[in-house]
């Protein structure tokens, strides 16, 4: 074993060591005797952030292990230069290299293979995410990184469970730490076993909108980048680009499940699920980027394929006809000799050879045409030096690479993130697995978002291309079945006029509604199909309207346009929240291209399912000064910062101060302040006059209570007998506190009011 490289530790000081007081002083093993499947044993650790699944199904030599990694005693995160390492209840926060701070981690924690014959007893499980390339080349950043993810994220297991598919047998195993207890292996043993005893708790299931699929490429559009690509390759730039297209849809449940069913309708080598916390990565890939055992390296590039036909003399001839394709022999070559290159800039000199080209594997759903490179890792490098010299995978960025990732910054319209890029271990005992992230998703804020792509040379047929793509995303797209599962999100837009989707709705980019917020709306609350208070609020409407646009305001039929769009949406019944939206335009005079919209959504009251019925309060310690106030403008930042800021600060809504230093309003609701059987309104310039509170008052009123107005400041708010705040869509809500201080308790007179007027 080579020792952590003297010229790493010259130009990289070792700043984890300094702060981490611990090393790996052996390994615990122990059998295990599995009593249901492997699959079945993950899914009860599933849902805890830092669980790895590695699954391997076929039939292939690299389909060999099941692993799963439980309870990270330390985690690492990086996106950028701004790394972070949890351990220990403690944090790491460096600003360095990734691939920098993963060979620290690594060397750090280095042991002796204590077992050889198991593939992981200690290290790091996680990904990489395509995007670490910009650590390894200067390459333009031209795509829109819309998911904020990590680029590098890895967790070091507490216990890890591995079942050699081969010989039948499963071991449990959990490094010793010098920090720990002598006990705490064998507690976390029975931690472990003490789960299995237990009843296999129900599935979750998972749900997925296939209505709701879109994609950042158009038939046309996609066709068009591969045009552009066959130019590049025709100019001498490239031979080869690896293209893809990015879909998005709706997903609600259990990622685990989703990956369980995928993993039930077509193993493959390399499954892999990362539950990352705030994200999950779900991974069908049927190819292994680089292997690592000791010395000897091994990366099974896959170029070509074909769907599995559906009769048995179709299948034949799809299966022919890509062993006999010219395009894929010469481009799977190409692929070989790029990534023969990329392994000798670590490998021995001679040691690099391709064992096997051009192997026909077979799956559920496609062949593929694979090859075997091997090689020996020369003495003084390691595992980090290894992916750095070949990542990303030259199968799915192109020939040659830098070239091929610049063309792809250029065309590709959002960051990959972990698509193509690498899911797997690596341990601390020269051993590493690393799949091409490809057949993968990624699974956050209640959707799936995943690509497929394929390779561009310059006899490729742009619509060929194309139906590859979804041939191979038909398995990721395929469990969620051809039933509907629920009503779609993409939601329809009644916009100048007509019915449209939401990604029709399209607002030019000169638009001044876009570029200066000169433009309004309209909330209303709608119960089961009948609009709440319509009139009043149009006439706030047309106020806006004349005050902004200085024109006459529409002359539509309100009352026929919203239930059409209720309709379209499929809600017809429950509470809805709509919304009419007008913008500026760029024009003054007719005619006018201002935009006028309604929209809709499912609205579910803010304090249901609250245990505190009411609003806790905090003041915006910014007043707002605009004569705007007094429209519900486009120009919402300072509303929407100020509710923010609320909530990062312990509340729930944002007290708003008037110029003057008085209070009306929170950033959603007018503010009724009560006393007795006396009501105030407190008043300043500019305020929103609220259509519900002016609803609520009436109300009041016939409660016998006494409506006046006057300036309110924020102390007098502790004085009063009750704080309501009002909006159109909760109606009256009471508030609990202001800046952590309570308020007077609030009667029931809310309840009363809301049954009354909601």
């Amino acid at each position: 074993m080579c020792d952590i490289p003297g010229e790493f530790r010259r130009q990289y000081p070792m700043k984890i060591i300094q702060q981490i007081d611990c090393n790996i002083t052996g390994i615990h093993s122990q059998p295990l005797e599995l009593q249901e499947p492997f699959i079945d044993m993950a899914s009860r650790f599933a849902d805890q952030p830092g669980t790895v699944v590695l699954m391997s199904g076929g039939d292939l030599d690299c389909a060999r292990y099941h692993m799963l990694g439980l309870w990270p005693w330390l985690s690492f995160k990086g996106k950028n230069r701004d790394m972070r390492i949890s351990a220990f209840d403690g944090e790491i926060r460096l600003e360095q290299d990734p691939f920098d701070t993963l060979r620290e981690i690594i060397n750090v924690f280095q042991i002796e293979n204590r077992e050889q014959l198991l593939p992981l007893s200690a290290g790091l499980m996680g990904y990489l995410a395509y995007d670490l390339k910009d650590s390894l080349e200067t390459l333009p950043r031209t795509t829109v990184d819309d998911l904020g993810l990590p680029d590098i994220c890895f967790y070091a297991p507490s216990l890890i469970v591995t079942h050699d598919r081969v010989l039948g047998t499963t071991k449990l195993q959990a490094p010793r730490l010098s920090s720990g207890n002598g006990s705490r292996c064998r507690q976390l043993a029975e931690r472990f076993l003490s789960q299995l005893n237990r009843p296999m708790p129900a599935g979750t299931d998972f749900t997925g909108n296939r209505d709701s699929l879109k994609s950042g490429f158009g038939r046309s559009d996609y066709m068009a980048a591969i045009d552009a690509i066959k130019e590049y390759i025709a100019a001498g730039d490239v031979y080869q680009v690896s293209m893809s297209q990015r879909f998005e849809a709706n997903f609600e449940g259990s990622g685990f499940d989703f990956f369980r069913a995928l993993f039930l309708r077509n193993p493959a080598p390399f499954f892999a699920y990362v539950n990352a916390g705030d994200h999950q990565i779900v991974s069908t890939s049927p190819e292994r980027f680089l292997s690592r055992a000791g010395t000897r390296i091994t990366t099974r590039p896959i170029k070509g394929t074909r769907p599995r036909g559906r009769t048995e003399a179709e299948d034949l001839a799809m299966r022919r006809e890509l062993e006999q394709s010219v395009k894929d022999d010469a481009e799977l070559s190409m692929i070989v000799d790029l990534l023969r290159n990329d392994m000798g800039k670590v490998c021995k000199g001679g040691s690099v050879t391709v064992t096997a080209h051009k192997r026909l594997e077979a799956y559920q759903n496609v062949y593929h045409l694979v090859s075997d490179v091997v090689g020996e890792l020369d003495c003084g490098k390691d595992s980090v030096d290894l992916i750095k010299a070949t990542f990303p995978g030259g199968s799915i960025t192109g020939c040659p690479k830098i070239r091929a990732m610049e063309i792809i910054e250029t065309l590709e319209p959002k960051r990959r993130h972990i698509y193509t890029g690498s899911i797997g271990y690596i341990s601390f005992h020269n051993t590493l697995d690393l799949s091409i992230a490809i057949r993968t998703a990624t699974l956050l804020n209640s959707k799936i978002v995943f690509s497929v792509g394929g390779g561009i040379v310059f006899d490729s047929d742009p619509a060929d291309e194309f139906d590859e793509t979804l041939h191979k995303g038909k398995t990721l797209m395929d469990v969620f079945g051809n039933e509907e599962t629920g009503r779609s999100s993409l939601l329809k837009v009644w916009l100048d006029g007509k019915l449209v989707s939401e990604e029709n709705a399209a607002v030019n980019v000169f638009d001044r509604g876009l570029q200066y917020g000169y433009g309004f709306f309209e909330t209303i609350r709608v119960d089961d199909g009948r609009i709440g208070y319509l009139s009043e609020h149009l006439e706030r409407f047309n106020r806006a309207w004349s005050t902004l646009f200085n024109t006459p305001a529409p002359d539509v039929h309100w009352g026929e346009i919203i239930p059409q769009t209720l309709a379209a949406n499929g809600l017809e019944k429950g509470t809805v929240a709509v919304k009419i939206l007008a913008t500026g335009g760029r024009r003054d005079q007719a005619p006018y291209d201002r935009k006028l919209m309604v929209f809709a959504r499912p609205y579910i009251h803010r304090l249901e399912g609250k245990k505190e019925q009411g609003q806790r309060l905090m003041t915006y310690p910014e007043p707002r000064q605009t004569p705007l106030a007094g429209h519900k403008t486009l120009n919402y930042l300072y509303y929407f910062l100020a509710g923010r800021w609320a909530r990062e600060s312990g509340g729930d809504e944002a007290v708003i101060l008037n110029p003057d230093g008085t209070v009306s309003e929170t950033n959603t609701a007018n503010i009724l302040v009560m006393r007795g059987k006396k009501v105030l309104k407190p008043i300043s310039p500019h305020v929103l006059p609220g259509v519900m509170a002016k609803v609520v008052c009436k109300c009041l009123q016939r409660k016998g209570y006494q409506i006046c107005e006057g300036k309110t400041q924020p102390e007098d708010l502790f004085s009063a007998d009750g704080i309501l705040l009002t909006n159109s869509l909760m109606g009256a809500v009471p508030a609990l506190s202001l800046n952590g201080k309570k308020l007077q308790p609030p009667s029931g007179i809310w309840r009363e009011i809301n049954r009354e007027v909601l």
